[in-house]
């Protein structure tokens, strides 16, 4: 599987996806955001990082629905957290409504939304993108 980073120009096809996912797109070009297509034989999902500094967000993570069951989910977030790794990230946060079982298998912790760093807790995402159920969870890396 190759990440490729996407340019802003790509960001209207990763929107499609997220949209029809139901997942958050209305903030993907804001700054401090990356975002990467993953393919193997061709396109087989998305995900990315947002934030600067020790802690980020894991953010737009999905897999085509014809792909999933295969493995690529783990292998994506695999990738993600070692770029964040290189960049210097100590602990990687995310919300979710669907997967927190999915996350949880990969190490991701349910947390206290109320206990989240303030860097964390002021995205669009966090406060007002994702609802108030959403799960929240953290790893460190």
């Amino acid at each position: 599987m190759t990440a490729t980073r996407l340019e802003a120009s790509e960001l209207a096809g990763l929107a499609w996806f997220l949209d029809n996912a139901n997942l958050p797109s209305a903030d993907l070009a804001e700054p401090d955001r990356v975002f990467f297509r993953f393919d193997a034989d061709r396109l087989v999902g998305y995900g990315g990082l947002e934030g600067g500094g020790a802690d980020r967000l894991l953010r737009s993570v999905l897999v085509l629905p014809e792909r999933r069951g295969a493995g690529i989910g783990h292998a994506l977030v695999a990738a993600l957290e070692q770029e964040a790794h290189a960049l210097g990230v100590q602990r990687l946060h995310l919300l979710t409504t669907t997967a927190a079982p999915f996350f949880q298998t990969l190490g991701y912790a349910a947390a206290d939304r109320h206990a989240a760093p303030s860097a964390i807790a002021a995205t669009r995402e966090f406060s007002s993108l994702c609802p108030a159920s959403a799960n929240y969870l953290v790893k460190a890396l």
